[in-house]
């Protein structure tokens, strides 16, 4: 389909739904109209005036003969030719298929992975680096997990992180996060390299997912502190196991059963929801691998180089040298380039599908 086709077709739905909702339909049609037509109300607009645009330069064009209008013609002209380009990438970008997943909250993982009690540590100032982040943006953080060891670092980390677009602002740090550094256990003074997996999900809603009570096995025991030591004498902590696809989602946070309970199906429920997701999306994605990465957590995607102060983010080769103030919750300049990377990759694609 032309995107002239296209934009017919868009202008002829929005007609149609302005004449159903002057009809006065019943309440959910009424609904379901008015917020198809808020949808394309603002493509429309663009539309029109792209359409309007090049009636006025078709207009200025045919005076550019005329001697004494020709100055004020071929002003006029050079101001609607710049103007056409910025119109059509305006509308090609509305038209982008969205993520219905990106205003969502999410549910924040963070694990160490290669490197041991320097990854653990790492991986505690990440998730510090992300709570601070959060409250920057005016999100609410809330901790569901947080494994601590003994040296301070992190075993495991969940949060759920409340607020709007948090999903898609957040959703381009799930992989593997890498740092190097001299850790404050080495002696001779060598750089390490250690490593922390990141996961970010959209939360789930109760109509994303149905989890029948036969597919789950709850099982409950005593919760266990840094160490091993036992923290509460009572079987507080539940692991929830979803049998069909074999993800356990285990919680000791809370000294409630009941609230460990609620906690672990939030996440069970965001993983599941993801894993549809990823199935759904398996065959766009195998056409067209984007920039800034698949978001898998096996993929390395950033590097944090303390001694030469430098952050690194591999899929868009941007490096910035303020490692203190990324790692104070500065992280707007790359989640920016990267929102704008994947946002041009789109783009690219939309418009060759429609060349």
């Amino acid at each position: 389909m032309s995107l002239e086709t296209k934009f017919d077709s868009i202008l002829a739905r929005s007609e149609e739904l302005s004449h159903l909702l002057s009809s006065a339909p019943s309440g959910e049609e009424f609904v379901r109209a008015s917020r198809e037509l808020s949808e394309i109300n603002p493509v429309v607009a663009l539309i029109i005036e792209l359409r309007d645009t090049e009636q006025k330069l078709s207009e200025a064009t045919a005076m550019l003969g005329d001697p004494e209008m020709h100055e004020l013609a071929e002003t006029e002209s050079e101001f609607l030719k710049s103007r056409l380009p910025d119109l059509e990438k305006e509308i090609r970008l509305a038209l982008l298929p969205k993520d219905e997943a990106d205003e969502r909250s999410a549910i924040l993982e963070l694990r160490p992975a290669a490197g041991g009690d320097e990854a653990a540590l790492f991986a505690a100032q990440l998730f510090g680096m992300y709570q601070r982040y959060a409250e920057g943006q005016g999100w609410r953080f809330e901790i569901m997990e947080y494994g601590d060891t003994e040296l301070g670092g992190l075993k495991e980390g969940i949060a759920n992180v409340t607020g709007r677009n948090v999903f898609a602002r957040l959703k381009f740090e799930s992989g593997v996060h890498r740092v190097q550094r001299v850790p404050d256990t080495e002696s001779q003074g060598r750089i390490h390299t250690s490593t922390v997996t990141v996961a970010v999900l959209p939360e789930a809603q109760e109509v994303d997912v149905t989890i029948n009570d036969s597919d789950l096995r709850i099982d409950v025991y005593r919760a266990q502190g840094a160490g091993g030591q036992h923290v509460n004498k009572t079987e507080s902590a539940v692991r929830i196991t979803h049998l069909p696809t074999g993800i356990a989602v285990a919680m000791q946070e809370e000294k409630s059963q009941h609230k460990n309970k609620a906690k672990a199906m939030k996440i069970l429920m965001a993983r599941l929801y993801e894993r549809e997701r990823a199935s759904l999306h398996a065959t766009r994605s195998a056409d067209r691998r984007s920039q800034v990465g698949t978001g898998d957590r096996s993929e390395r995607i950033r590097t944090y180089n303390f001694p030469q102060g430098r952050v690194t983010d591999h899929r868009i080769n941007l490096t910035l040298y303020k490692i203190d103030r990324v790692m104070l919750g500065e992280m707007d300049e790359i989640i920016d380039a990267l929102a704008q990377e994947d946002q041009a990759a789109r783009l690219a694609t939309f418009t060759t599908a429609d060349a």
